[in-house]
């Protein structure tokens, strides 16, 4: 079974082409929503306690999302922390998650698949691609939220131009044209 990176950068609409795979039979594992259940796992809840305090969960043992992201931004050390703690853990869950599937390849979802030098780990990689002026009105009114608060996550990604030149595969989400006959032959290409 082949395993296949999918990455964009923020707006560009991974996980609408993602549900385009799907609807072909091809299994998605999202990172982003796999590390969150992660943070609820207790030998990493105990962990992350043991080095922010108990305070990073509420009462009823969810995350406090709001003040571990404090503690991360304002230290490089504790996000080096965490993602010592979260990535192997995902990794691990991502490797018997694959075990379980039965189809020619799967699809790995990350943002941030390039900024981690993730790629090595995958036999491709499809990059989806919107323009900037795109991606920024598409997340302001997803996440109702300030041109300026936008523009300050995708200063943390690295360029379209970058992502586009290292992966295998781009699939334009743009209006351009339609996705669907991209998504359809990038299958074709996988499944053989």
């Amino acid at each position: 079974m082949k395993k296949i990176g999918i990455t964009g950068n923020i707006g560009s609409g991974k996980s609408f082409v993602c549900k385009i795979f799907e609807s072909l039979g091809i299994p998605v594992f999202y990172s982003d929503d796999e590390t969150k259940k992660l943070y609820l796992i207790p030998s990493v809840k105990e962990l992350i306690i043991n080095r922010f305090g108990t305070e990073v969960y509420f009462e009823d043992g969810t995350l406090n999302k709001k003040l571990l992201s404090y503690h991360l931004f304002k230290n490089e050390e504790a996000m080096r922390f965490i993602e010592s703690v979260l990535y192997p853990a995902l990794n691990q869950h991502f490797d018997d998650w694959c075990e379980q599937q039965t189809t020619p390849y799967v699809l790995y979802e990350s943002a941030i698949l390039f900024e981690k030098n993730y790629q090595k780990f995958f036999d491709k990689i499809i990059f989806v691609s919107a323009s900037e002026d795109i991606r920024l009105q598409r997340v302001m009114k997803r996440d109702d939220c300030t041109e300026e608060n936008v523009r300050s996550r995708m200063r943390l990604q690295m360029s379209e131009e970058t992502k586009i030149s290292r992966a295998d595969f781009v699939i334009y989400n743009d209006g351009t044209k339609p996705v669907e006959p991209q998504v359809m032959a990038i299958n074709k290409l996988l499944c053989c």
